[in-house]
């Protein structure tokens, strides 16, 4: 079985829009969530998002990119561009046969199908873009990816909703592990922000209205976001043979499945994952310092996962430091993971743990040690970052200092 290890990496979400940015707001504690600024939010409950600000796409695609690109997969392109100039790739004929791209996504291109609906249902139009559906299908993203770098080797999308981009992720390493390919771009992208796609979140009645207030006594749901964050995923040898920067080893990763509730989380489940994570890892409970949390600020998601962690590091849960970032930058649904694996990297390469925002009353529920809204220095050497997902869908990986 290779090693693999993280040799770039690029991001587009409401913190910043480079990983740099991003580091630098996490490490502030900066808060992305504000007011929504989208067609018809004034027919919405919520009016509250993470959106990405500043982003103009003209900067970064010609007029005829344009027309086939949805947001989510400019988001993905503009990531995976950065990703590949921090691992100093480039589009290799003979390394496109031995590089591929797993994408994470869960809602597909959701502007796309906003305006589609619009023109039909409310405009009264009988014809749509003729663009639509290569606009719209999931796969999108990972597909202009091969077509950006002329990747030939194995690519395709996975969606498991909030664990899209943590499997996603745990599949590219488990190829480069098993020989199928050398490198990988994978994480994840979603542009759910839209009429539509919040109208179906406020329909499970979990979003907040007041911001997300993860652990806490407080808290009263979840605040979703945008973006995407790319990797480079390479083979351990091939790295160190051509001097590639090292960000970090994708040293386990797991994934399991609930059997339960098609929306409630188990604690078994949540367990589990963490657990093979470990275990796939080589490592134990004592050698963690970080895990970047699921932590969504739902009552049930927060209580679960805090009793997960406690059944599987027993007393070392007291001495664990714990995050949820999504507070900062929104839940970004399918493409959280690969924007929280970030954080994960800050830490390990930077020593510095990004916090929970707007963190005011424990909950004895949760006793666990929140990194609490500043950010804490640290010596860490390795981290976890959890994904548990409506469906009983769970992925975890691990990362390791090279």
């Amino acid at each position: 079985m290779g090693r693999v290890v993280i040799t770039g990496a690029g991001t587009i979400n409401p913190l910043g829009l480079s990983v740099p940015e991003t580091y630098a707001a996490l490490a502030r504690g900066d808060c992305a969530i504000k007011p929504l600024d989208i067609p018809l939010v004034e027919r919405l409950s919520v009016k509250i998002g993470a959106q990405v600000a500043g982003f103009r796409p003209s900067d970064h695609f010609d007029a005829k990119a344009l027309t086939l690109l949805d947001r989510f997969s400019q988001f993905a392109l503009v990531a995976a561009r950065e990703a590949m100039g921090a691992a100093g790739l480039s589009a290799d004929p003979e390394l496109a046969r031995r590089m591929g791209a797993v994408l994470g996504n869960s809602g597909g291109g959701m502007t796309t199908q906003d305006e589609a609906f619009r023109a039909v249902y409310e405009g009264g139009k009988n014809r749509v873009h003729p663009f639509t559906v290569p606009r719209l299908m999931s796969n999108a993203p990972t597909a202009y990816l091969t077509m950006e770098f002329g990747l030939r080797g194995p690519s395709f999308t996975v969606s498991s909703a909030c664990a899209s981009s943590n499997h996603a992720m745990a599949q590219a390493a488990a190829m480069i592990r098993g020989g199928l390919a050398d490198v990988m771009l994978t994480g994840g992208t979603e542009a759910m922000l839209t009429f539509g796609g919040i109208k179906a979140w406020e329909g499970l009645r979990v979003l907040s209205q007041t911001g997300c207030r993860a652990f806490c006594a407080s808290r009263d749901g979840m605040v979703q976001g945008e973006g995407a964050a790319v990797f480079v995923f390479e083979d351990y040898d091939h790295a160190r043979a051509r001097g590639a920067p090292i960000l970090a080893e994708v040293a386990g990763a797991s994934m399991t499945s609930d059997a339960g509730d098609i929306v409630v989380p188990t604690q078994a489940g949540a367990a589990s994952a963490m657990a093979r994570a470990l275990l796939d890892a080589g490592l134990g409970p004592g050698d963690v310092d970080y895990i970047n949390a699921h932590g969504t600020g739902t009552a049930a998601n927060d209580r679960t996962e805090t009793a997960a962690i406690r059944e599987v590091f027993g007393p070392r849960a007291d001495d664990l430091l714990v995050s949820s970032t999504k507070t900062l930058h929104g839940h970004l649904i399918g493409g959280t993971g690969a924007v929280e694996l970030l954080a994960c990297l800050m830490a390990l390469n930077e020593g510095v743990v990004p916090p929970t925002a707007h963190y005011r009353d424990p909950d004895p529920a949760c006793d666990l040690d929140i990194v609490a809204n500043t950010a804490r220095r640290a010596k860490v050497r390795a981290v976890l970052s959890n994904a548990f997902a409506f469906g009983g869908m769970n992925a975890v990986l691990a990362l390791t200092k090279v």
